[in-house]
């Protein structure tokens, strides 16, 4: 048996889903005529409080795509230094939106009011131009620790109060509703931009959104154009990421259960040498530089279990649709 906690990318479509997909009808969406596409961007932008959606090939673009959108050449963008858009996105922000990263400091992942207001440039032309917040919810370095909406109004507040556009990474954000039970449909005032990924706790097999105003998703698809991401019988991809909406946003509190226990089990481990507390779906170990963290992965993958090296002494482990009780209890007899 393999057990592959590497992401929760890699879980699989269901039976169920599939069978869904295949039945989808489809059109030609560079057309605007794949009647599931259409059916996707109305149901998320309605669960999000947003006037628009538009389905893209993966998360990396859709973030990328609303960076173009909300920024001007030579503008600098907040965020915090274990942004994906930062340290994930392969440089995209320089090269596709040619803007600058003010990277700040918080609590794993998370950042406040003071640190926006302490980060903007002033109005001189020896800086960059300050003009766009993004947050990440859940913060994957972070391990999966989340903002809740009382912390998303307060930053929103500060950044409107002072010109500046928001934009949400919520790769993850079920994870984090999910935790904070706060309303989706409440989003939609506190930002410009969202972006959604279905290929990662709710299981479809391919495909994000970017959310918005009509304008800005209008823009949005002519910028999916220039970045090669528009589609054509997409429907059966968007198909997957309806049924992940009705039927696995549920569920995701099984993979947080499962997490917490999955952590606790190297708690007493003397190659451990520190755990990031557990929100979501998401487990960091720092293993001790002495026994080795790539000693430790083969040796977990000798046993048929899968993590990922995430630092220099770090492994990450993400629960998902795929990994069952059975699997774990096969990962507590080899811990």
């Amino acid at each position: 048996m393999k057990i592959d906690l590497r992401s929760d990318t890699v879980a699989k479509p269901t039976l169920q889903m599939k069978e869904f997909m295949f039945d989808a009808r489809v059109g030609d969406d560079v057309f605007g005529e794949d009647p599931t596409v259409i059916e996707l961007e109305n149901k998320i932008a309605c669960l999000f409080g947003m006037e628009a959606a538009l389905f893209c090939p993966s998360g990396t673009m859709a973030n990328q795509i609303a960076l173009r959108i909300n920024t001007e050449p030579q503008d600098e963008i907040i965020c915090h230094k274990h942004s994906h858009i930062y340290n994930y996105e392969g440089g995209g922000a320089a090269y596709n939106s040619m803007v600058s990263m003010r990277l700040l400091d918080g609590d794993r992942g998370i950042i406040s009011t003071s640190d926006i207001l302490n980060n903007i440039n002033p109005d001189d032309f020896h800086f960059a131009q300050t003009s766009l917040v993004a947050l990440e919810n859940t913060v994957n370095k972070g391990g999966g620790s989340y903002y809740d909406l009382k912390a998303i109004s307060e930053i929103s507040h500060t950044a409107k109060s002072n010109k500046l556009k928001m934009h949400l990474d919520g790769a993850r954000i079920f994870n984090a509703l999910t935790e904070t039970r706060d309303l989706s449909e409440e989003y939609g005032q506190y930002f410009d931009t969202i972006s959604v990924c279905f290929s990662k706790g709710l299981g479809a097999p391919v495909g994000s959104a970017i959310l918005g105003s009509e304008a800005a998703i209008k823009k949005a698809k002519r910028v999916r154009k220039v970045f090669g991401g528009a589609m054509r019988q997409s429907g059966y991809l968007a198909a997957a990421a309806i049924y992940a909406l009705d039927y696995h946003i549920e569920r995701l509190k099984d993979d947080h259960q499962r997490a917490k226990q999955l952590a606790n089990l190297f708690e007493s481990k003397s190659y451990v040498t520190g755990i990031i507390p557990v929100d979501t779906n998401i487990v960091i170990i720092s293993v001790d530089p002495n026994y080795g963290k790539e000693r430790l992965l083969e040796e977990l993958k000798s046993k048929g279990i899968l993590g990922v090296s995430f630092g220099q002494n770090d492994i990450r482990f993400v629960t998902h649709l795929d990994f069952t009780d059975d699997m774990l209890e096969v990962v507590k007899s080899v811990i």
